[in-house]
């Protein structure tokens, strides 16, 4: 089995803080952060959400700005080196939409999330043959066979997270009973699909309810698709790293840290489970619906 190692995400989101937080007690806006280092605005944004890599020389720059400490300086330049280490999925930076690496190692160094999907299952818990009908469906023309097969293998590279030996995360996945109906890539693609998600259901750390037309409204039919991402916690039980919510749009990502947007988002998805079938009545109904597609 791979066993997938971290990436630089968690590195570049910590550095970021800080210089965020520096920047703040300097009671510098970004706007004359950036003019003060000869940067766009665009730039200090990225470097501040932890979107990308530093040199050590831009950290020094931005501590010298900044007014740093020698020491914090020093410690800070260290952890720019940090963010230069690079994940597994570094191998197929080529396919990986823009800024969607940036999530792949959030999912990596992720305990526990907590998924809501309206219209398809999620990439974790996709088959090949459902992953490659979405991927072509939304291929653009200038995406070769063999760029659209590298696609589709990092999707399935992503999902050894769930099984690999050391702390696996938690996944808990609402499914709008539309996912199950809707026959994506074929009758047959459809039934193998749900055949798989009655199999990973019984994953010790997967857990998969489906909150049926009959629930009514709910929180989900305004929030869209989301996944909270929470992290391990240290020694005296504080988060390691803040919890996120990550939502996937058509024209882009949405990742919110604050807390109150985090509680809102899971407040929704307790909502949501609360409203669902229990695990087992879940299954079968997936199950169920799996015998459908074969028998069209």
């Amino acid at each position: 089995m791979v066993e997938h190692s971290t990436g630089s995400t968690v590195p570049r989101r910590q550095l970021g803080r800080y210089l965020r937080d520096l920047r703040s007690k300097s009671r510098l806006t970004v706007r004359a952060a950036a003019r003060e280092l000869e940067w766009s605005e665009a730039k200090m944004w990225r470097i501040e959400t932890g979107q990308t890599s530093l040199r050590s020389l831009d950290v020094k720059a931005m501590c010298a700005a900044y007014g740093a400490s020698t020491d914090l300086t020093e410690a800070l330049m260290g952890l720019a080196k940090e963010t230069k280490s690079k994940g597994w999925w570094h191998a197929y930076g080529d396919v990986i939409p823009e800024g969607f690496d940036l999530y792949i190692g959030l999912e990596e160094a992720a305990a526990g999330l907590a998924s809501y999907e309206s219209e398809l299952v999620p990439g974790l818990l996709q088959t090949e043959g459902y992953a490659r009908a979405i991927i072509r469906a939304h291929a653009g023309e200038q995406d070769t066979d063999e760029e659209i097969e590298r696609m589709v293998r990092l999707r399935i590279e992503r999902q050894t997270l769930l099984t690999r030996r050391t702390s696996p995360p938690l996944l808990r996945l609402v499914l709008n009973e539309a996912v199950l109906l809707r026959p994506v890539g074929g009758r047959s693609v459809m039934a193998e699909q749900l055949a798989h998600l009655v199999e990973a259901s019984t994953l010790p750390n997967v857990m998969i309810r489906v909150v049926p037309f009959a629930a009514g409204l709910h929180h989900g039919v305004v929030s869209g698709p989301f996944v909270v991402l929470r992290f391990p916690v240290n020694g005296d039980g504080t988060d390691t790293e803040p919890p996120t919510v990550y939502a996937d749009g058509y024209t882009g990502s949405l990742y919110l840290d604050k807390p109150h947007e985090v509680q809102g988002y899971e407040a929704a998805f307790d909502n949501m489970w609360k409203a669902s079938l229990d695990e087992q009545a879940s299954r079968r109904l997936i199950s169920d619906t799996a015998g459908k597609h074969e028998q069209v």
